[in-house]
C-alpha cells in the first residue's frame, strides 16, 4: 500500500495521560520517522511533534486513537507527495 508523509501534532493537557499516549505511539513505532517532545511546565502541557511515513488508514487510526483520549489534542497534516 502507498504511504504518505504526515505530521501529527499532539498537545497533552493532562500529563497523567502521558503513559497512554506513549503506549499508542509505541504501537505505531514502525511508521515513525521522527519524534520531538517538548515539556512546557509553565503552561502544564507537553507538546509532541510526530513524523510518519504510513498508509493513510494507519495515520488516521493513530490520530483517532490519540484524539479519543481525554486531555489530549491531536491534529494531522499530510503532504501531497
Amino acid at each position: 500500500m502507498e504511504t504518505r508523509i504526515s505530521v501529527i501534532n499532539i498537545i497533552v493537557h493532562d500529563t497523567q495521560k502521558a503513559s497512554e499516549v506513549n503506549e499508542i505511539l509505541h504501537e505505531y513505532g514502525p511508521y515513525v520517522v521522527g519524534r520531538m517532545g517538548v515539556p512546557y511546565p509553565e503552561k502544564k502541557i507537553s507538546i509532541i511533534c510526530l513524523i510518519l511515513d504510513a498508509p493513510p488508514p494507519v495515520t488516521s487510526a493513530l490520530s483517532g486513537k490519540l484524539g479519543m483520549l481525554s486531555g489530549v489534542t491531536a491534529k494531522t497534516v499530510t503532504a501531497k507527495v
